[in-house]
């Protein structure tokens, strides 16, 4: 297997599972958020709330680098 194809297969892995850990993270507007009421509550991450937080980011970071080291490759081979 080619170094491109693993990066292709990084690339979509990482973007995939950084949806569904998007999707999975709890959402900080209420319904009176939609409304003008602005009676937000801040709260600290604790449990799986801030695992999920936190894979969300190294799913990012994992994403954008593979894509720019897929940029990359071509300039590398030749």
């Amino acid at each position: 297997m080619e170094f491109a194809n693993i990066l292709q297969y990084v690339t979509l892995g990482s973007g995939v599972l950084m949806i569904l850990c998007i999707l999975l993270q709890q959402r900080g507007a209420s319904l009176g958020a939609g409304f003008g009421s602005s009676g937000e509550l801040y709260t600290t991450r604790r449990g799986l709330d801030k695992s999920l937080f936190d894979a969300t980011i190294v799913l990012a970071v994992v994403f954008v680098l593979s894509i720019m080291a897929a940029l990359l490759l071509p300039s590398l081979s030749a």
